[in-house]
């Protein structure tokens, strides 16, 4: 008979804890913000700064977990998004979403160093690296940092992340054609992700028609749920009624 206070306590106290741990996570977050995976679990997430498959050739400080967050004005305009495509048998998978300060102090220190030119021959072939900077591909403030910019593109209903790739691996084109690239999951854009080429353009014309379409599917979805595409990126997206258009935040991804 005097089992149950003392379960009622335990049943208390776990309670407690979990509600605390709850708050822990959230705290990790700037307030108004959201984990994509809480509003659009569907939502294909390839976080390339949390790993070595980005122009850095490393883990970006402050990528602390593979994890997409945002606003929460964005998760939800992106949510919308994941709705109108899954009706043509498509996912959105996103490469990068909030992006700290922290990480991109450390892009603009990486650029100020030419000697770490190793992922060259993949994300930059055809440009010295101390140009990334002053042609604006590298630079000091990121509208990701203001947490409703992301990084997005279209793959196959039930696609899953792209292959895992290391250091050692081969280190191709990133405009080659399909195939011969990395081997993305994507829909065929064009160009890999972060390709810092003239045919990463959103309206390159030295693309196939093919691929044109693909970019063109990708911005009409996304401009009906508010979002704006920047011209020289087709992947890159920001919302355009963001709440926080002065502010950038540098809480790391955990």
């Amino acid at each position: 008979m005097r089992s149950r206070p003392i379960i009622s306590a335990l049943l208390g106290v776990t309670a407690a804890l979990a509600l605390t741990a709850c708050a822990s996570q959230t705290a990790e977050l700037p307030a108004g913000f959201t984990r994509l995976s809480d509003v659009a679990p569907e939502i294909v997430q390839e976080i390339r700064y949390h790993g070595e498959h980005n122009f850095m050739g490393r883990p970006v400080t402050g990528y602390h977990a593979p994890e997409c967050s945002l606003t929460t004005e964005a998760a939800q305009a992106l949510a919308e998004v994941q709705t109108a495509v899954k009706t043509n048998g498509y996912s959105l998978k996103v490469y990068d979403c909030y992006r700290p300060q922290r990480a991109v102090n450390d892009f603009v220190e990486w650029a100020k160093d030419p000697g770490d030119d190793v992922t060259r021959g993949e994300f930059y072939p055809r440009l010295a690296k101390d140009q990334l900077f002053p042609l604006g591909l590298i630079a000091d403030k990121s509208g990701h940092s203001r947490g409703s910019t992301l990084d997005v593109t279209l793959v196959p209903l039930g696609s899953a992340a792209s292959p895992q790739w290391v250091v050692q691996d081969p280190i191709v084109d990133c405009a080659a054609p399909v195939g011969v690239r990395f081997a993305d999951t994507s829909l065929d854009m064009g160009t890999g992700f972060d390709c810092f080429d003239p045919l990463a353009a959103t309206a390159s014309q030295d693309i196939t028609m093919e691929q044109k379409a693909n970019r063109q599917l990708l911005v009409s979805v996304m401009e009906a749920a508010g979002f704006i595409n920047l011209p020289e990126e087709w992947w890159h997206y920001t919302l355009a009624n963001e709440p926080f258009p002065e502010t950038y935040f540098d809480s790391p991804i955990k």
